[in-house]
C-alpha cells in the first residue's frame, strides 16, 4: 500500500510529507551517547525511539543508512567549553585509560540497547576516530571568517554568523535575548563574546586526551563531531538529524550554524526529537542524581523500584507514548505497561491455538479489512506507536473471541491475521516475546497438566483444592476461565 508519511520538522514546527532527498535511500545521522557511564533510562528513549523509526523506514521500502555517533572525546562538563573531559574525569577517578572507559561503558550501552532489541546502526562512528575530519571543518570554517583562534583554540564566531545566517533558528532563541541571558563564566575571558563555542580547545598541561592541530595539542569540541561525522558519512546535507530535546541548544543549533558555516548549507532536511523522560515532573538525568540506570531497572536494586521490570516492559513503556511528548516514570505506569506487554503477547500466542473454520464472521471481516489501513496510518502520521498499540489492542478483543469460540476465522483470513500481528508488534514496534513467553510449548504442557489436576478434584468434588489451584495461578499471574467447552489459561489478570 502506498504511504503518505508525515514527520514533525523541529526546525519548520508542523508536520511535513516525508520526501527523502534521494529515494530509495534514507540518511539518518542520530546523536548517540557519551560513553562515561551505565545506560539510563533517558538513554532508552532515544534508542528505542529512532529504532522505531529506523524500523518503519526499512519496513516501507526505503534504505536506510543509520549512523549513530559514540562521543568520547571533547564532552566538557555542563556541557560548557571549560572544565574537564567527562570521559578524562572517570578515568582520573578510576586510574584508568580514557579509552579503557569508552571502552567498558560503550561495551555495556551496546549490550542494554540488545536487551531492549534496538537493532545496530548501519554506522556508529567515534569521535576520536575522525579528528582528521574534524580539523579540516574547523580549518573550512576559520576560512570563511566565521570563527576566530586565540592562544591555542578556536572558537565559533556566533554574532558575526548571525549577521548572515539566524543563529538560534531551530530552538527560537533570539540573539539579543541571548545576548543578555549569557553569563561571564570563569576562563572564558578569551572569547569574543560569551555565547561563542569552542571549534577547538587548546589542552591543559594535565588534559590526558589531545591530538596534534594547526593550532595547538588538544582536542576538538563537543558539537564538531556530529557536523564532521555526518558530512563523511550522509553527504553535506542529508534527510534526518535526531536526538534528544536536550540536545537542541547547544548542540543542534550549533551543528546547524557549523555546517552552514563550513558546507554553505544546513545539514539535513528534517530535524526530529523525541521528548524527555521525567520523574514526578523532573528531568531524568545524572545532574539532577534522579536516573535509575537500565540495570537496576532489570534488576530491580534501584531504591526507587518495587521490584525488577524486564527490557520489554520498559521497551512497551516508551512506546506507548508518542516519541514527542513527555514521558512520566512511576512504578505505577511500568506495572500498567508490563500489564498491557503481557496481555498482548498472550494473544498473539492464543492466535497461534485458533483452529480455522470454514468462513470468517462479517464483523471480524470488516475488522480484518479496517486494521492494517488503521494501524499503518498511525504510523505515517509522525510514527504515532501509541495509537499502534491501541489498534494491536483492538485486535486483542477479536482473538479473545476466537479463543472463547464466540467468533469464527477461516484459514486464509487466520493466515493473515497471525501475519499482521507479527508485522506491527515484532517487526515494527520492536517487541519480543520474554523468555518465560517463548518457552511456550513447555508452558502449555505444564498448564495443561495443571488444568488436568484441577479438573480431577472438581470431577470429586474437591473443590477447595480445586479453588486453591485457581487462586495460586491468579497470584502468579496466570488466569484460569471455565467455559462450558472446558477450562482454558492466560497470562495476566
Amino acid at each position: 500500500m502506498e504511504h503518505k508519511l508525515q514527520v514533525y520538522n523541529t526546525l519548520s514546527r508542523q508536520k511535513e510529507n516525508f520526501e527523502p532527498l534521494n529515494p530509495p535511500m534514507v540518511g539518518m545521522y542520530v546523536c548517540g551517547p557519551t560513553v562515561y557511564g551505565d545506560a539510563h533510562l533517558g538513554h532508552a528513549r532515544p534508542g528505542i525511539t529512532f529504532d522505531l523509526i529506523f524500523r518503519y523506514l526499512q519496513h516501507i521500502g526505503y534504505k536506510v543508512r543509520y549512523v549513530r555517533n559514540i562521543t568520547d572525546v571533547g564532552h566538557l562538563e555542563n556541557d560548557a567549553d571549560e572544565g574537564e573531559d567527562k570521559i578524562a574525569k572517570k578515568a582520573r577517578l578510576e586510574q584508568l585509560e580514557p579509552m579503557e572507559i569508552a571502552q567498558y561503558y560503550s561495551d555495556r550501552y551496546h549490550f542494554n540497547m540488545g536487551q531492549l532489541n534496538v537493532l545496530n546502526p548501519s554506522i556508529e562512528p567515534r569521535a576520536s576516530g575522525h579528528i582528521i575530519e574534524q580539523i579540516e571543518m574547523i580549518k573550512k570554517i576559520l576560512a570563511t571568517g566565521f570563527a576566530y583562534e586565540i592562544n591555542g583554540s578556536v572558537y565559533f564566531d556566533v554574532l558575526q554568523y548571525s549577521k548572515k545566517y539566524p543563529y538560534g533558528k531551530l530552538s527560537g532563541r533570539v540573539i539579543d535575548d541571548l545576548m543578555s541571558n549569557t553569563r561571564e563564566l570563569e576562563g572564558q575571558d578569551e572569547k569574543h563574546n560569551p555565547m561563542d563555542f569552542a571549534l577547538w580547545k587548546k589542552a591543559q598541561p594535565e588534559h590526558i586526551m589531545r591530538w596534534p592541530s594547526p593550532w595547538s595539542d588538544g582536542f576538538p569540541g563537543w558539537h564538531m563531531e556530529c557536523s564532521a561525522m555526518s558530512a563523511k558519512y550522509l553527504g553535506e546535507h542529508f534527510d534526518i538529524h535526531g536526538g534528544g530535546m536536550d540536545l537542541l541548544f547547544p548542540h543542534h543549533e550549533s551543528e546547524i550554524a557549523q555546517s552552514q558555516a563550513a558546507n554553505g548549507t544546513d545539514p539535513c532536511k528534517y530535524w526530529l526529537h523525541n521528548n524527555m523522560i521525567t520523574i514526578n515532573g523532573q528531568k531524568m538525568g545524572k545532574s539532577l542524581n534522579n536516573f535509575i540506570t537500565l540495570n537496576e531497572f532489570f534488576s530491580g536494586t534501584h531504591t526507587g523500584l518495587d521490584r525488577a521490570y524486564s527490557p520489554m516492559c520498559i521497551r512497551f513503556f516508551i512506546l506507548q507514548a508518542q516519541y514527542r511528548s513527555t514521558l512520566d516514570f512511576s512504578n505505577e505506569a511500568l506495572n500498567a505497561a508490563e500489564k498491557g506487554y503481557k496481555r498482548l503477547m498472550t494473544a498473539i500466542l492464543n492466535l497461534k491455538k485458533v483452529q480455522a473454520s470454514a468462513s470468517t464472521g462479517p464483523e471480524l471481516q470488516k475488522f480484518l479489512v479496517k486494521f492494517p489501513v488503521d494501524a499503518y496510518a498511525a504510523m505515517d502520521d509522525d510514527f504515532n506507536s501509541p495509537i499502534l498499540i491501541a489498534q494491536l489492542f483492538e485486535a486483542v478483543k477479536w482473538i479473545n473471541m476466537l479463543i472463547e469460540k464466540r467468533e469464527s476465522i477461516s484459514e486464509p483470513d487466520l493466515h493473515e491475521f497471525q501475519r499482521l500481528m507479527n508485522v506491527f508488534a515484532f517487526e515494527i514496534l520492536g517487541l519480543t516475546e520474554e523468555t518465560a513467553l517463548d518457552s511456550s510449548e513447555s508452558m502449555d504442557g505444564l498448564m495443561n497438566l495443571i488444568l488436568e489436576l484441577r479438573q480431577l478434584a472438581k470431577n470429586s468434588k474437591d473443590f477447595a483444592t480445586s479453588d486453591r489451584i485457581r487462586d495460586t495461578l491468579k497470584a502468579l499471574g496466570i488466569t484460569i476461565k471455565d467455559t462450558k467447552e472446558g477450562s482454558s489459561w492466560e497470562l495476566g489478570s
